[in-house]
């Protein structure tokens, strides 16, 4: 039977983790980001997405059959003001989801999958199965 010590220390996981997807809010310019982060340190944010102005005109190239063309990009930190995970908020849903039904794809595995080790891919790229 596990333990219910009030002094076992709990294990936290963050939120902001690899494969999550964010809202991304920049300075100097201003813009907003949405994506899956790739990694996220005092340096800066990597992130593989699209600017929130672009996100209709990405939904509707997936869509359409057409290229994945979404970029990777790095945020040095002192351009990031704010970072949100992308939620639905009462009833309005989340980019994620807008994506999702719009595209039929759920679009963390589409950011993701190639640049994260535990995708569930191997070197290959092959779908694998656990170890």
């Amino acid at each position: 039977m596990p333990s219910t010590s009030f002094y076992q220390e709990p294990q936290a996981v963050s939120p902001f983790r690899p494969g999550v997807l964010v809202i991304a809010t920049l300075t100097n310019p201003r813009e907003k980001f949405w994506g899956a982060i790739l990694f996220l340190s005092s340096e800066g944010l990597s992130l593989r997405g699209v600017d929130v102005a672009s996100f209709d005109n990405l939904a509707s190239q997936i869509k359409n059959g057409d290229p994945f063309t979404s970029g990777v990009v790095f945020f040095p930190m002192h351009r990031l003001e704010r970072m949100e995970l992308d939620l639905p908020e009462g009833n309005l849903l989340s980019l994620a989801q807008r994506f999702a039904e719009k595209t039929g794809q759920d679009p963390a595995p589409l950011l993701a999958s190639e640049f994260l080790a535990n995708s569930g891919h191997d070197a290959a790229g092959k779908a694998g199965g656990g170890k």
